[in-house]
C-alpha cells in the first residue's frame, strides 16, 4: 500500500493506494495519529483495491477523531460493497 498526502485549503487529503489490511493497516493507523483535529480530512479510495477488518476499524478511528470532517471519496465498487455489508454507509460521510 501506498498513502499519498496533500493539504488542500485546510483539508488533508490521504489517497490510499492498493490494499488496505492487516499488513498495511499500521502505515495508515500511523499517519491518522500525528494528523490534528483541527483539520479536515478526507480519504480518497479512487486506488484502493481491497480493505479489510483491520482497515474498517481505521476508518472508525479516523470517524471518531475528525468527526463530520471526515469524508470519503472515489469508493470503488467492491469495496462499497464492503461498506454497504458492514453497515459503514451509514455512519460516514462517502462522496
Amino acid at each position: 500500500m501506498e498513502i499519498k498526502k496533500e493539504l488542500n485549503e485546510g483539508t488533508i487529503i490521504l489517497k490510499i493506494i492498493g490494499r488496505l489490511d492487516t499488513n498495511t493497516a499500521p502505515l495508515l493507523d500511523e499517519e491518522l495519529k500525528v494528523l490534528t483535529k483541527s483539520a479536515k480530512l478526507t480519504i480518497d479510495f479512487s486506488e484502493l483495491d481491497y480493505i479489510s477488518s483491520a482497515g474498517l476499524r481505521l476508518l472508525l478511528v479516523a470517524k471518531k477523531k475528525f468527526g463530520d470532517g471526515f469524508i470519503l471519496k472515489g469508493v470503488k465498487e467492491d469495496v462499497m460493497d464492503v461498506l454497504e455489508m458492514t453497515g459503514f454507509t451509514d455512519i460516514l460521510t462517502i462522496e
